[in-house]
């Protein structure tokens, strides 16, 4: 990464506040596997915006049985 490029982080909290979830929503999905990927940085959890961005692209359905096609 270069010097120059800002990656922007947010909390659990602001994840669940994003998608109008509980925090223990967050908490249940991340300990099975199910949501978008996270940083874990002495005992912190952190969510880069893009992955955020990327799981919510991933997510879209046109129906219940068919994703969006990209």
């Amino acid at each position: 990464m270069q010097a120059s490029e800002t990656v922007t982080h947010i909390s659990q909290s602001q994840l669940a506040e994003r998608w109008q979830l509980s925090e223990s929503t967050i908490e249940r999905w991340r300990a099975e596997g199910i949501g978008p990927i996270f940083l874990k940085l002495r005992g912190q959890v952190r969510y880069r915006l893009e992955d955020i961005r990327a799981f919510e692209e991933d997510s879209m359905r046109a129906s219940t049985s068919k994703a969006v096609a990209a």
